[in-house]
């Protein structure tokens, strides 16, 4: 939890150093058209980013494939658009890279190998606490195993 909060301070700060220095470079208001389009960039990534993530299911639904691959690309290319949006060179460098296809299909590759990793290791877990007759019966979420009947009568007090 520590580091991404160090993270979360210190990003601006970054973020606030490298722009200083570009502008610096190149002139203060050629940076701040650049941060410009890229934010312009960003709003234009995420509003095609969810169209074609969203066809692109569609068609491996149609031809009966799951789409776990093409929802974490589609998750990367949002993500982009978002890093995009926020002012700052160093975003925008980590967006336009989540926004080349090979590292997007390696990312969201690793990200479904370490997902389908933890399920497993969930499942194997999960068979070790039931008991060994078999699966025990599944209770409904927030109820007891015990059920007490009983019979209220409600009467007004007038």
């Amino acid at each position: 939890m520590r580091p991404f909060l160090l993270l979360f301070l210190l990003f601006p700060v970054l973020e606030l150093f490298v722009f200083v220095k570009v502008s610096a470079a190149i002139g203060f208001f050629p940076a701040l058209l650049l941060i410009i389009l890229g934010s312009m960039l960003g709003v234009f990534v995420l509003r095609i980013a969810g169209l074609a993530t969203a066809l692109r299911a569609r068609e491996s639904l149609n031809r009966g494939e799951l789409p776990a691959q093409t929802m974490l690309e589609g998750l990367m290319m949002a993500l982009a658009g978002g890093l995009l949006i926020l002012p700052g060179f160093v975003s925008d460098v980590v967006a336009l890279v989540l926004l080349m296809p090979f590292t997007r299909r390696l990312l969201a590759g690793k990200m479904r190998q370490r997902a389908e990793e933890a399920a497993i290791r969930q499942r194997a877990f999960a068979d070790d606490l039931q008991p060994r007759g078999g699966p025990a019966p599944r209770q409904p979420l927030g109820r007891e195993g015990d059920v007490i009947e009983g019979e209220f009568e409600h009467r007004d007090s007038k």
